[in-house]
């Protein structure tokens, strides 16, 4: 029984294949050709109204959209590597937009039966495009060189941007952001102006322009030290006496030169260039020191001589 089982299998083994390969190929062209049923994932290509318009679109339109149809087996598996697409045409801004067989571009010389669109239709949502000016807000990264520090706000120019874009998304803009401004690799006094980027709050929007140019202002780091009842020194008449006697000093210098500083170096007063033998009359007082801003309080006072 094996043996003639063997010989069975084993007799005209090649013709057998041949058969064989024959049958498989006969079986995938009727089976190919026959009419089938399947779904195809579509992207969707759309045309929006141009820039210049006064309509925006606001919803959120499918990148896709899924077509069934019928045609032969392998052509519908031939259509699924993303040989077909659909054109969306928004530009006279539609509210609805139901899909038909006219969208739907197949490569060419392809026959298929397009049955049904899932979803069928979308709706749309537009809004009114405005335009505004808008204040640009600005700010610092990091420190300066020790012994350095950023004099005052950072100055942008062009101080504010046009905004274009849904009304519902540009009137509520209190600000937009700008590029924050990196002080970090600055080790000196000086005026530093940089072109930094405008960050768009959303893709709805355009801005212009795109970017402005920051300045900072870098100047030594400062500290303050308040001095009170410093005499003052009456010059130009020996008999001179300032009413009063003495004043309040506020000094504001680098660290290192406060550090340093001695009182006796702190000497405000007043002069008297009168000719008079006698007199009294209100005089600034005058205070110098040097690499520092100094202040008195009061600022004038009352010498007699």
């Amino acid at each position: 029984m094996w043996d003639r089982i063997k010989a069975m299998l084993t007799e005209n083994l090649n013709l057998k294949l041949l058969s064989f390969a024959f049958a498989l190929v006969l079986y995938s062209l009727v089976h190919g050709g026959q009419d089938a049923r399947g779904s195809i994932s579509v992207d969707l290509e759309v045309n929006l109204p141009p820039e210049s318009g006064d309509k925006v679109l606001i919803s959120t339109i499918p990148r896709d959209v899924r077509i069934f149809v019928r045609g032969s087996a392998q052509t519908i598996d031939n259509l699924r590597g993303g040989a077909v697409h659909m054109i969306l045409d928004l530009t006279n801004s539609p509210e609805r937009v139901t899909f038909t067989d006219k969208m739907v571009r197949l490569p060419e010389g392809v026959r298929v039966e397009i049955e049904q669109f899932e979803p069928p239709s979308i709706d749309l949502k537009w809004e009114q495009r405005v335009t505004r000016d808008v204040p640009v807000q600005l700010s610092v990264v990091g420190s300066p060189a020790d012994g350095f520090d950023v004099k005052g706000p950072l100055v942008a120019e062009p101080k504010t941007v046009k905004v274009r874009g849904p009304q519902s998304d540009v009137m509520v803009l209190q600000h937009v952001r700008a590029e924050a401004f990196d002080v970090r690799t600055l080790t000196s006094e000086g005026s530093y102006p940089r072109q930094l980027a405008i960050e768009r709050p959303n893709p709805r929007l355009k801005i212009d322009p795109q970017s402005v140019i920051v300045t900072a202002e870098i100047t030594r780091e400062v500290a303050e030290r308040q001095l009170t009842k410093v005499p003052l020194a009456v010059v130009g008449t020996p008999k001179g006496k300032a009413q009063p006697a003495d004043v309040d000093v506020r000094l504001i210098c680098p660290p290192d030169i406060l550090r340093s500083m001695r009182l006796e170096q702190i000497v405000p007063r007043v002069e008297v260039t009168s000719k008079e033998p006698s007199g009294s009359m209100a005089l600034p007082v005058v205070l110098q020191v040097d690499k520092c801003e100094a202040f008195t309080t009061p600022r004038e006072v009352v010498v007699k001589w």
